[in-house]
């Protein structure tokens, strides 16, 4: 069997090695570099604290990778697990909390529920009076994006899978029926490749693979900002990622000292072109992340220095839930993640290779991602969006 396996970053680079690892011959077709979309531009976030229970699962069924990482794939992606704090603000957002948690707990998470007396005690430089609850979790953390990327586009070519850049898949077009084989052809700028399934792990191009095979996917992509600055006081490497889940704005700590901290509060991040998108930090969105976050934390203030920044893709869902799933006979859908793709690859990739192999997921149950759930009005939204 041979799959073509649009997008190469690091959905699309897991996809691949879980499938040739069954045995299947794989091509990976990526326009432009790999992990160029949102991969490598990423804030490297892995949680189990998720609303829902399919995202509190993906997230499970990925940490064993993720810990045992450089073992698996010889490359060291500064996993560090601090933990995620989620704060609350408002009374409805801490009600959400308990009921999270005990689905989170359910599921095998660790997650807690802190009263903000528990919170100010644990992390006094958060300002706990402005907060009703908080949750955390010690199974949380954050890697580097770019090198966990390169581990798996090396594991991928070691184990045979021809990885292709600055190869864009211009056209997919099915000339067999089912039981014939191959069932594509996927023409590319240099060769015509015949395959017997298609995996759309196009990212914010997603929604245009999709339509090469007459699908429409409800997948947008949308801007997002980070910045690295140097706070009035360190950012011990113990803290946890910590978002203000009222506010949108988020916080974890960088290398020497440092900080990275970013927000979804800027209305100019909403849908935009992906071939034609500034990558560079605007300052005032900048100006504005670090006021949010010295309103959330004393760490930051009025002498916090603004180091450097950059801005990537989320490929967004209405209900900010990926869509995984054979959306028609042999074209498999793995995107729209929301900004959780990178955390969620590693169950993805083999939830990908069963959908193509065996025809049916059986290491996570993704039935709730399936694109008809937007038809027929059951879309599950997911609460912690950060």
């Amino acid at each position: 069997m041979h799959v073509v396996v649009v997008g190469g970053g690091i959905v699309g680079l897991s996809c691949a090695h879980a499938l040739a690892e069954r045995g299947a011959a794989v091509t990976v077709c990526e326009a432009g570099t790999l992990g160029g979309g949102s991969t490598a531009r990423a804030a490297g976030g892995i949680r189990t604290q998720f609303s829902t229970r399919v995202n509190v699962e993906l997230s499970l069924a990925s940490l064993p990778v993720w810990e045992s990482f450089e073992e698996r794939f010889g490359v060291d992606i500064a996993y560090n697990r601090p933990g995620y704090l989620f704060l609350a603000r408002e009374d409805d957002t801490a009600a959400a909390f308990g009921d999270q948690v005990t689905m989170q707990r359910a599921c095998g998470g660790e997650s807690e529920l802190l009263s903000p007396e528990e919170l100010r005690k644990r992390w006094p430089h958060v300002r706990s009076e402005q907060f009703v609850a908080a949750t955390y979790s010690p199974l949380d953390g954050f890697a580097d994006p770019y090198l966990a990327l390169q581990g798996y586009a090396t594991a991928a070519r070691e184990t045979g899978v021809d990885v292709r850049t600055k190869t864009p898949v211009e056209e997919i077009d099915r000339i067999g029926s089912d039981g014939e084989s191959p069932r594509f052809r996927v023409e590319t700028p240099s060769e015509t490749l015949e395959a017997d399934f298609v995996v759309n792990a196009a990212g914010a191009w997603a929604a245009r693979v999709g339509a090469m095979v007459d699908l429409d996917l409800p997948i947008s992509p949308r801007r997002r900002q980070v910045t690295v600055v140097e706070p009035e006081s360190t950012l011990a490497e113990s803290e946890p990622l910590t978002i203000d889940l009222d506010t949108g704005s988020y916080f974890r700590p960088e290398r020497d000292g440092q900080a990275l901290v970013g927000g979804q509060f800027d209305e100019k991040d909403s849908d935009v072109d992906p071939d034609r998108f500034s990558e560079s930090m605007d300052l005032d969105w900048a100006v504005t992340a670090v006021e949010r976050a010295a309103d959330c934390a004393d760490y930051f203030g009025p002498e916090t220095r603004i180091v450097r920044g950059w801005a990537g893709l989320y490929a967004v869902t209405p209900d900010n839930h990926a869509i995984v799933e054979e959306s028609a006979p042999g074209v498999v859908t793995a995107a729209g993640f929301s900004g959780h793709g990178f955390q969620h690859a590693p169950a993805t990739g083999r939830v990908v290779a069963e959908l193509c192999l065996d025809g049916e997921a059986s290491h996570v149950d993704v039935s709730a991602l399936s694109s008809s759930r937007f038809e027929a009005g059951e879309a599950i939204e997911e609460r912690n969006v950060a």
